[in-house]
């Protein structure tokens, strides 16, 4: 009996009994491990099932956002088309009824263009027409005396005009172009004696006064410009004669305060005009701002008149 007991007792505590406990605790382990990976894959395709519907529920929502956004957007393009079709052909019409007017508008311009060059003419017409009324209303003149006699052909009646006056204006013009400026100062002169009330008498003013300015005599050519300012209304050279007779201020000594006046009277006059820019030019060479002209300084506007 005692034998069989310590066989026993040997058995057990042998390295194979340990070894087979130890296979048992890690059957044991494995059979946890096992369920555990069961039960995370069970909860892992739950939560994959339940993502599965989140994502068709998104594609659901997607695809009818894209439905609403297409019917949006076919409803907004159609109602751009209706205001298209409502606002372009009025406005296309209306361009069209503008070129028509500017056209129209430009077809008046110079018909009123050839108007005005017709009356100028017209106007010099009747004033030769009244110098020849004139002349054939006048009294014959009384037999020439001896000593009257003798300046026969060195001169002309001063009552008549030497020709007409567009004739006139053409010579002067001429002479003045070719440098016979002597001449055409006389022609010019004339001109304005006869037919001062003409529309070319500014110009005729104007080139007296610019003749005197070429010939270097700045005191006569202010003088001269100031009567193209004083004695006409606005006109083609009122700014020409504006910028000369600054000029001509401005070579004379002592002079260069009214010239500025007159430079700044300018630019408020006509401030986009190219005489403007050289008028700037000319006071920023005197160290002045192309600023408000200062009053009551120029001869002219101590008269009360233009600049």
């Amino acid at each position: 009996m005692k034998f069989p007991r310590l066989l026993v007792g040997v058995l057990l505590a042998s390295p194979a009994f340990a070894v087979s406990k130890e296979i048992q605790e890690l059957q044991r382990d494995m059979a946890q491990l096992q369920d555990q990976v069961r039960q995370l894959k069970e909860s892992q395709d739950r939560q994959l099932a339940a993502l599965q519907v989140l994502v068709q529920q998104a594609v659901d929502n997607a695809s009818r956002a894209n439905t609403s956004a297409a019917v949006i957007q076919s409803s907004v393009q159609q109602s751009l088309k209706d205001q298209e079709s409502k606002v372009v052909t009025p406005v296309v019409g209306l361009a069209a009824r503008m070129d028509a007017l500017s056209n129209d508008m430009r077809t008046v311009q110079q018909a009123v263009s050839d108007l005005t060059s017709m009356l100028s003419k017209l106007q010099a017409q009747l004033t030769d027409l009244g110098n020849a009324v004139k002349v054939m209303q006048a009294p014959p003149p009384p037999p020439p005396t001896q000593t009257s006699a003798l300046s026969v052909g060195s001169s002309s009646s001063p009552d008549v005009p030497p020709m007409s006056a567009n004739d006139l204006y053409n010579h002067a013009s001429a002479d003045r172009s070719s440098g016979k400026l002597d001449l055409a100062l006389q022609e010019f002169s004339d001109y304005l004696k006869w037919y001062g009330n003409t529309d070319l008498a500014p110009n005729a003013q104007f080139y007296i006064a610019f003749i005197h300015y070429s010939q270097g005599d700045y005191e006569r050519a202010a003088n001269e410009f100031d009567m193209v300012l004083e004695k006409f209304s606005k006109n083609s050279k009122t700014e020409d004669a504006m910028y000369y007779k600054g000029e001509s201020l401005l070579r004379l000594p002592g002079r260069k305060t009214q010239a500025a006046d007159e430079f700044l009277e300018l630019i408020k006059e006509n401030p986009n005009s190219d005489y403007a820019r050289k008028a700037c030019s000319e006071l920023q060479s005197l160290g002045r701002n192309c600023g408000p002209p200062r009053t009551g300084i120029s001869k002219s506007a101590k008269k009360g008149g233009r600049n």
